[in-house]
């Protein structure tokens, strides 16, 4: 009867290229939002750029494996089946639940979808062990810690980048005015200085630290001297910058370029996890369950899961190229970057969302809160900042939901907010901080009307909600699948992975004129 916890992980593993598919097409809009929005390249130029950056990002994410393994359960208390189990019902809700999101063109995080799917699973199973045997804790059992600094971080992070991001924006736009070229000519050298030198250490923090072939002198050489390399970079960069600008380079298409290639490759090695994480966990696990085959399963306990993950760089580059194959193809995947895009364009028509109360009831404090520092303000200062916020000579695109100014402001300043949450040890969501922050900068740079005001505070406060729905239900959905698989044995742990590929192939054709429907409806031009 053992021999079916092969096919058990044949079909995980099948499902993790379809958990691949299926999460690049929601997170997906984290690094390619802010390219496509501006149009700075066509269409598989920035998918190229992307792919470079995925590409470098798989290489770079063997280390980030272990949250499966050990993140969230102590796996010494727990047996061969019972982790079974406990993957079988995350694999499951994690595909369902991020389809169900595509679906409906929201943007969620994959982070927050499979801790909460692990805690959901190891939840009811602790609990069950708890209950055979009293002498168990559950602080020995689960990492609650994980969860709630988490669930502390999402609050903190979507507050910071909305109101970041407006801030940055209202300060970049004055500076520099929507025909920024003048005032852009003086600054471009220190503006790209900079904003390559943050985009080059984002990189580094969030990619290339975890690199398997990086070793550790070179991490400790680079942790030791980390100043100085930075500088080194900014004075190189300014100086190129400089230099490109004389030979009539757009820099700041360069800077949005490579800002997509960087958050590329912070999706790529921090969210892998997020879909092979597991499926490769439950291998390692049947391999020592077959090792020591004088055990049974449910008497095996799993303290192989303690050790570090060891990945072949193969697999990472396939789970790499089905990423890129994603971004390609999927219809999904680009609903979900117009849903993002069309709630901070300046484009008008065919708004997606209607009024609601509460999106109306904020616009109408924001607008109280405006008028009355305005009148605080002296009126020179009042006729300055009105100039500044001209659109009348505007270098956006006609076909475009942004300019490339704040393009640049929506990437650097995500890419520096994940990193100062890194250095924290907070557990930001990538999807998170992109999202408000593209938010933030599009209230500041007024592209939100009084006519489509409401309807874009009521846009993003839908997708915000959903982002709490995701924890609830990956947790409740993980619990109740748990329960299923754990009781009703090894065959129907293969019905429910079989359930779910019907699932997928059923809901995929009954949703399959969606993009083009919504295209059609959407004020933003095709991808």
């Amino acid at each position: 009867m053992d021999r079916i916890y092969f096919i058990i992980v044949g079909l995980l593993l099948v499902l993790a290229v379809i958990d691949l598919f299926v999460g690049v097409s929601n997170d997906a809009v984290n690094f390619l939002s802010s390219a496509f929005g501006s149009k700075v390249a066509r269409f598989h130029s920035i998918i190229l750029v992307a792919a470079f950056g995925v590409f470098f990002g798989c290489m770079c994410s063997s280390g980030m494996m272990d949250i499966a393994r050990h993140g969230v359960i102590n796996p010494s208390y727990f047996s061969f089946q019972q982790v079974m189990s406990i993957f079988v019902a995350v694999m499951v809700t994690d595909v369902l639940v991020l389809d169900l999101f595509n679906s409906f063109a929201l943007p969620t995080s994959t982070t927050v979808s499979l801790v909460f799917e692990l805690l959901g699973a190891s939840f009811i199973c602790a609990n069950i062990k708890i209950a055979l045997d009293d002498s168990l804790t559950f602080s020995e059992l689960i990492n609650t810690q994980k969860a709630i600094s988490l669930m502390v971080a999402i609050f903190v992070s979507i507050a910071i980048a909305f109101v970041s991001g407006y801030f940055v924006q209202w300060l970049t736009r004055f500076i520099f005015g929507f025909d920024y070229r003048k005032m852009l000519s003086r600054l471009v050298g220190l503006v790209s200085g900079l904003a390559f030198t943050i985009l080059i250490y984002f990189i580094f923090i969030k990619g290339a630290k975890h690199c398997s072939f990086i070793s550790d002198n070179v991490n400790n050489f680079i942790d030791n001297h980390l100043l100085t390399i930075l500088l080194a970079f900014f004075i190189i960069c300014t100086s190129t910058s400089y230099l490109l600008h004389f030979l009539k380079v757009n820099m700041l298409k360069i800077i949005i370029l490579f800002g997509t290639f960087s958050l590329a490759t912070a999706f790529a090695s921090n969210d892998l996890v997020n879909f092979i994480g597991v499926p490769l966990a439950a291998l390692d696990s049947l391999r020592d369950f077959v090792f020591h085959s004088n055990t049974d399963a449910e008497s095996f306990m799993m303290s192989s899961l303690q050790d570090n993950a060891k990945v072949p760089i193969v697999i990472l580059l396939c789970a790499g190229a089905v990423m890129i194959f994603a971004m390609f193809n999927s219809k999904k995947a680009k609903n979900v970057m117009l849903s993002s895009i069309n709630l901070s364009s300046e484009q008008e028509e065919n708004e997606k969302y209607k009024n609601s109360k509460v999106g109306e009831f904020i616009v109408s404090k924001f607008q109280t809160i405006n008028a009355i520092t305005l009148r605080c303000l002296p009126q020179r200062l009042k006729e300055i900042i009105s100039h500044r916020f001209d659109k009348t000579h505007s270098l956006k695109l006609s076909n475009a939901a942004f300019d490339e100014l704040r393009a640049v402001v929506n990437i650097v300043l995500a890419a520096l907010l994940i990193i100062i949450g890194t250095n924290f040890k907070l557990p930001l969501s990538t999807t998170y901080v992109t999202f408000m922050v593209a938010m933030g900068s599009s209230l500041a740079d007024r592209a939100w009307s009084q006519q489509t005001a409401a309807k874009r505070v009521t846009g993003m406060l839908y997708v915000v909600s959903a982002w709490f729905v995701t924890a609830i239900v990956a947790f409740v959905l993980s619990a109740l699948v748990f329960v299923v698989v754990f009781y009703g044995g090894l065959l129907v742990q293969c019905l429910c992975i079989l359930f779910t590929f019907f699932f997928l192939y059923r809901n995929n054709l009954k949703n399959k004129s969606i993009s083009f429907a919504f295209r059609r409806k959407s004020g933003v031009t095709k991808l």
